[in-house]
C-alpha cells in the first residue's frame, strides 16, 4: 500500500525534531451548501530541524514515532517570511529620532 505524501504549513517549530503543520481543507456543508475552511493537524517528524515557522512543507505517512507523531518532513518547499514586528518598530522609531537630530 503506497504513503499518503500531502502539503501543508508549519505552524510550530518549538519542539526538536519535531513540527506541528496544518493542511488546510474545504468541506461543503451538507445541509446548507457552504463551503468551510477546516484544517488537520500532524505532528512530523524533522530529523535535521530544516523546516521553520511559515515554511510550505511536503510529508509522508511514516511508521509511529510517538504518541502523535506519524509523519516524515521529505522536503521544505517554500521557505516562510517570518516578520518580527517589535524589530522593525524599534528600527522605525531609530530612524525617526535620528532625523528629528538633523533637522535641529
Amino acid at each position: 500500500m503506497p504513503k499518503n505524501v500531502t502539503q501543508g504549513v508549519v505552524t510550530s517549530d518549538k519542539t526538536a525534531k519535531t513540527r506541528r503543520v496544518e493542511i488546510p481543507r474545504l468541506v461543503r456543508h451538507p445541509k446548507y451548501g457552504k463551503y468551510l475552511r477546516r484544517r488537520t493537524v500532524c505532528y512530523v517528524h524533522d530529523e535535521n530541524n530544516e523546516s521553520h515557522q511559515g515554511d510550505a512543507v511536503e510529508i509522508v505517512e511514516s511508521r509511529p514515532r510517538s504518541k502523535t507523531k506519524r509523519w516524515e518532513l521529505v522536503r521544505v518547499l517554500v521557505k516562510g517570511q517570518v516578520i518580527d514586528l517589535a524589530a522593525m518598530r524599534a528600527a522605525s522609531k531609530a530612524a525617526e529620532s535620528e532625523s528629528e537630530i538633523e533637522d535641529i
